[in-house]
């Protein structure tokens, strides 16, 4: 049966924007009372106010997700406004792009922090009370968690990370009454992507991009049907399970795809470009 998603209440962090934001004007409309995090309050109050005059239920919490105070907090919150927690979706990322040995250690461990032990902590904290209806927690990954990325090595471990995590929970909790998913998407128009194209590698660009709704309409099937995982677009994830699982076709496929990447980012940013122009 689907799960209903009527007088629920849901948290989505990295909720200011892109799929955050699209997650959570989606499930409003759906009756969701929504409980936005992200860390800077000016934009989620401004969404707080624009989904309530739609008449929807929204509560701003500006959270840091690699604080475990602030994660503390945001439960709490969650808890003393309306009582319940039935969703957790797990969407806040962090990107420091470049070679490793170039990006600060602290940035590379922020992103650790943000990108796994963030959903690690916040799910622990959420989950007796998850489990006291039935719950869902979706985790937004990417498809850098299905193969090894240079560049964005602590990037996609982390993916990897959330991916195992996932999968495993799903496994090890599959008599609770809670489901895991997660949503793997390749590259998304949002300003992860897009306010960081020069920065961009040319194997993420080889990739079609996706629209912040289509990965929240993702989001919100695996809430309400718990299906293990969806990748967006689905051959692109076929093309990176197969590539991990088969590395000399990764070895022949990477130079091909970087070819690929590179002129669709000569593209992207003119067009862009004459976009901020209009």
């Amino acid at each position: 049966m689907p799960f209903p998603l009527q007088n629920k209440v849901a948290i989505i962090t990295g909720a200011s924007a892109g799929i955050g934001e699209s997650v959570s004007r989606k499930l409003a409309a759906q009756g969701v009372s929504v409980v936005l995090a992200a860390r800077t309050a000016e934009p989620l109050e401004a969404l707080a106010q624009d989904i309530q005059k739609s008449g929807g239920k929204a509560l701003a919490v500006p959270t840091d997700v690699g604080s475990h105070e602030d994660q503390e907090n945001l439960i709490q919150a969650t808890l003393d406004t309306y009582g319940q927690i039935d969703i957790v979706v797990n969407n806040a990322g962090l990107h420091h792009r470049g070679l490793f040995e170039n990006v600060a250690a602290m940035d590379l461990a922020k992103m650790v922090d943000v990108n796994l032990r963030g959903p690690l902590v916040l799910t622990h904290l959420a989950l007796p009370h998850l489990r006291k209806g039935g719950g869902a927690v979706v985790n937004v990954a990417s498809l850098a968690g299905h193969l090894p990325l240079p560049e964005a090595a602590t990037y996609s471990s982390t993916k990897f990370g959330l991916r195992a995590l996932s999968l495993a929970l799903a496994q090890e909790l599959a008599d609770s009454g809670v489901s895991f998913s997660l949503v793997s998407p390749g590259p998304v128009a949002t300003g992860f992507i897009m306010d960081h194209l020069e920065n961009v590698s040319h194997l993420t660009l080889s990739q079609p991009i996706s629209t912040p709704d289509e990965i929240a309409d993702d989001v919100l099937a695996c809430i309400q049907d718990g299906l293990p995982e969806r990748c967006r677009p689905a051959n692109s994830g076929r093309l990176a399970k197969a590539a991990y699982v088969l590395p000399g076709i990764r070895k022949v496929l990477r130079p091909i795809m970087e070819r690929k990447g590179k002129r669709n980012k000569a593209r992207i940013i003119a067009e862009h470009n004459q976009n901020m122009k209009s």
